[in-house]
Order: structure tokens, then sequence, then C-alpha cells
């Protein structure tokens, strides 16, 4: 590889690590500067709600197939919906993930 991909996976790497890091540090300081001044250190409702927005987001773009065809868009429907009946069955989330891919590899591959 070239040295423009290993800068590029590095730079990928530090900004995927700031993005929880430094939420997380401004978090730790404002508790610690409150709770010197005797004050009630509340959590701002943004914080509370960014974790679950940016998996909401990150659910959004994997539901649009990288090619868009009949066929993905079936077999992302197909992985889709088994991914929530073992979600229901096993209440999880490594399994109906990891069924929910397989089966959309499946349906591609004999669809495709």
């Amino acid at each position: 590889m070239s040295n423009t991909i290993w800068i590029t996976l590095l730079t990928i790497a530090i900004g995927t690590y700031l993005i929880r890091l430094l939420p997380y540090l401004w978090m730790a300081r404002k508790l610690e500067r409150e709770n010197t001044q005797e004050g009630i250190a509340n959590m701002p409702s943004w914080l509370s709600i960014l974790g679950p927005t940016m998996i909401a987001a990150m659910f959004g773009t994997s539901l649009v197939p990288g090619n868009p065809s009949v066929t993905t868009w079936f077999a992302t429907f197909v992985g889709v919906m088994m991914t929530y009946l073992v979600w229901r069955r096993t209440r999880s989330m490594g399994w109906p993930i990891f069924s929910g891919v397989a089966v959309f590899g499946v349906v591609v591959v004999l669809l495709g």
C-alpha cells in the first residue's frame, strides 16, 4: 500500500476516536467543575441523545444498497425482516445482525 492509504486510514482512526473522546472529556470536565461549586450536575439533553442519533443515522445509511437494483432491495428487505425476527426471539444484538447479513448475502448470491 502507498503512504497515502496509510495516512488516510490513520486520519480516519484519529477522527473516529476524537468524535467519541471529546464529548466524554467535555462532560467529565463540566461535572467536575459543577461538583466543586456545590452545584447539581445535570447532563445536557443533547449529550444523552447523541449516541442513539448516531446509531439511527448509520442504520439509515446501511439500509440503502451499494448497487441499487431489484435484487439488492429485495435482499435488504429479507435481511431486515430476518434481523427483526431473530431479535424478537433472542433480544440480543449479535445473532440478529449475523443472521440478517447472512440472509442478505444468500439472497444476493442466489438471485444475483
